[in-house]
């Protein structure tokens, strides 16, 4: 709840007793006796009447109805006594004095009923004005719930202080009688509700466009709290709101991943149709000549063929490779690090890129003494094949591998001389099943977004960039920690 409310909490006011009452009563007219006395030589009978008036006037405003009506009453007593002639008596020798006294008398019951009115109506006021600014309170507190049980637990502050009590919300793992009745009713129960009157406490379901998420109890109430009873239940519609709020939330947030799971299971489907059935077609082709007319190829044509299995398979492994270690990434949570050399890593690398390279088109630049670094070695070296197989792939001209420290971190970059990236699509070509090149080259579109999950799954980042004079540049950026071990890993 907002400190800065000052909420009023609901109990009954505090009942002074009747000799209180009578004290501060017989105060205010011997006050006003006294002035009557000292200014006796300057005021007229009727002006001194106006002292026990102004009294009466003070009694309704600070006194209960009773009390305000016994001074009404007792200032008229003692103005006859003290002042009207013959004086110190009970009697009245004129009319007029009889009818003054008479008249005085009503209107001191008058000004001590509205008084008394005006009290009541401005302290239901002020106190309708308080509970508005604490429904304000309530109401941006609640919004800033995130889960039922903080909904829960500021409603039930928040009646605490509203109402004597005890109260009880309960989002329906404690149901009592009352509870479910109002829960099942759909309506609320108790003193002043026209159902169960009977009962010494309000049931008021937790409801919002008919959809109830709990009730609430709020006991030691009475059927005259017409007022109390609509702050109830405006407090209970509130935290109703929230309730449903936050099933909408966890529905929306529900469909919007069952969504994403189709689209992801759509894509990937496509995927497999379209960038798996080729080479299997292409491998089945070969595979069927071979079979069927291997005695009539040549050998030229036979190697041609075996070259073109072997070459497809290689691309089909690759292609499930990633896949596989993409769904592992997205749901494997941490890795089991260790320590690792960055010289070895790329050294094994580039033993199995060149081989793959005919015109060794890869330069590398791997200084030594590097620091070592926790990661997977076998995640790790994919990452490196895919953005080398890439350059190999888009480039004809030389490819650069450079390795270096930067500060705590290990920075690995590959610079190519390709067509580059499309201005616009450096995010993009990260995200799995995006392909933005013109190239021709056949791909899935998963390589780079295995890479950058191979990254942040190493607490790194993979970025691209445009090389000056053409071309893309890829940087591998990894922590270093600062505690190194003792010997290097085996």
């Amino acid at each position: 709840m907002n400190s800065n409310v000052d909420y009023p909490r609901y109990v009954q006011p505090p009942v002074a007793s009747l000799s209180a009452d009578v004290t501060i009563a017989a105060c205010l007219l011997a006050l006003a006796t006294v002035l009557g006395f000292a200014l006796m030589n300057y005021l007229s009978l009727m002006s001194q009447a106006m002292l026990y008036v102004l009294a009466v006037v003070v009694a309704s405003y600070t006194l209960p109805r009773s009390a305000s009506l016994i001074t009404a009453v007792a200032g008229v007593v003692l103005l006859n006594f003290f002042f009207v002639p013959p004086r110190f008596t009970f009697q009245v020798d004129a009319q007029e004095n009889l009818t003054a006294l008479f008249a005085l008398l009503a209107v001191a019951l008058v000004i001590s009923h509205l008084g008394t009115a005006l009290r009541r109506e401005t302290q239901a006021a002020q106190l309708n004005e308080r509970r508005a600014r604490a429904l304000q309170s309530l109401a941006t507190e609640l919004a800033n719930c995130a889960s039922p049980l903080e909904v829960q637990a500021q409603a039930q502050q928040f009646l605490e202080q509203a109402f004597r009590g005890p109260c009880v919300v309960d989002l329906g793992t404690n149901f009592d009688d009352g509870m479910a009745a109002c829960i099942r009713e759909a309506a609320t129960l108790g003193p002043g509700t026209g159902r169960w009157p009977g009962l010494n406490a309000w049931y008021l379901p937790l409801q919002s466009q008919g959809n109830i998420g709990g009730a609430a109890c709020v006991q030691n109430v009475t059927a005259a709290d017409h007022a109390g009873l609509e702050h109830a239940q405006a407090v209970c519609a509130l935290v109703g709101q929230a309730l449903w709020r936050l099933t909408l939330a966890a529905s929306v947030y529900s469909a919007e991943e069952l969504a994403q799971w189709h689209k992801a299971q759509n894509t990937f489907l496509a995927a497999i149709s379209h960038d798996f059935r080729t080479p299997l077609a292409v491998v089945m082709g070969a595979a069927s000549s071979l079979m069927t007319q291997r005695d009539k190829l040549p050998l030229t044509e036979q190697e041609r063929l075996i070259t073109t299995i072997l070459v497809e398979s290689q691309h089909l492994a690759a292609l499930t490779e990633n896949t596989l270690q993409l769904v592992r990434l997205d749901n494997a949570g941490e890795l089991h690090l260790d320590w690792q050399s960055v010289e070895e890593i790329v050294g094994a690398v580039l033993g199995r890129i060149r081989a793959r390279d005919a015109t060794r088109r890869i330069k590398s630049n791997v200084p030594a003494s590097l620091p070592l670094i926790k990661a997977d070695p076998v995640l790790l070296s994919q990452l490196l094949e895919n953005l080398l197989d890439n350059a190999l792939k888009y480039s004809a001209e030389a490819i650069e591998l450079a390795v270096s420290q930067a500060g705590q971190s290990i920075e690995v970059a590959v610079h190519d001389r390709g067509n580059g990236i499309p201005a616009g699509d450096e995010l993009a070509i990260f995200e799995p099943y995006r392909r933005s090149d013109l190239s021709g080259q056949r791909g899935a579109g998963l390589g780079l977004a295995v890479c950058r999950a191979i990254a942040r799954a190493h607490h790194g980042e993979l970025t691209v960039a445009a090389r000056a004079g053409g071309g893309t540049s890829f940087t591998l950026k990894l922590p270093v920690e600062l505690a190194q071990p003792t010997s290097e890993p085996a």
